[in-house]
């Protein structure tokens, strides 16, 4: 399965932002954009200009892309399927991307990052209306219940995550505390995804 192996704190320099793919790290000092915050490489810091039109755009649809995890291809290939839907394209993409079951992972507080979630999927730990699924990028709908297997609950990682876990559940997801079980209650609307970033951008990149 192709993704990527480098080092991920190199992506949130490039992106000059916190794209928060080391879980407690990134809250922490020892974050490196917070001591370098400028690209990485030899001139990264000679990279300080605001750039062209094409260029913020770019980097917009390669922040997104990096932060859920989701490679080229198939991030166009989501986008050419939420412009064939129903409504806004930038919210239709963010939203697909968001029904992800490893981000449903991570929205839930099992991982502390989408990259953990997706290990766990990959392991067989989650469940998807009872039945196992070990595909991070399967889409879960309204109604679906996803859960975390009885063995993967007692494991001490995931303990230790539950004990020190402060981030909130988001709305569309109904949750029981304890339970590592979350309810799809609703798709998720703009104003209930708090990634930062703007989508609209990327919908004028792909539409040149």
């Amino acid at each position: 399965m192709a993704r990527y192996t480098g080092p991920v704190c190199r992506l949130c320099r490039r992106e000059r932002t916190k794209l928060y793919l080391k879980g407690s790290k990134c809250d922490s000092g020892r974050c490196p954009i917070e001591k370098r915050p400028f690209p990485p490489g030899e001139h990264g810091r000679d990279r300080t200009r605001q750039g062209s039109e094409y260029l913020i755009q770019l980097r917009e649809k390669q922040k997104a892309r990096r932060m859920y995890g989701v490679l080229e291809k198939q991030f166009r290939n989501m986008f050419e399927e939420a412009s064939r839907q129903d409504g806004i394209t930038g919210e239709n993409l963010l939203r697909m991307l968001e029904l992800r079951l490893d981000n449903m992972v991570f929205r839930a507080g099992w991982a502390v990052s989408r990259s953990q979630a997706r290990q766990f999927v990959r392991h067989g730990f989650v469940n998807v209306n009872g039945r196992k699924v070990t595909i991070p990028s399967y889409r879960v709908r309204r109604g679906d219940k996803v859960s975390l297997i009885e063995r993967a609950r007692s494991l001490a990682v995931i303990e230790e995550i539950s004990r020190v876990n402060q981030r909130s559940v988001p709305g569309w997801l109904e949750s029981t505390p304890g339970a590592f079980e979350v309810e799809v209650a609703n798709v998720p609307l703009r104003a209930q995804i708090d990634t930062d970033v703007r989508e609209q951008l990327i919908v004028e990149l792909y539409s040149k």
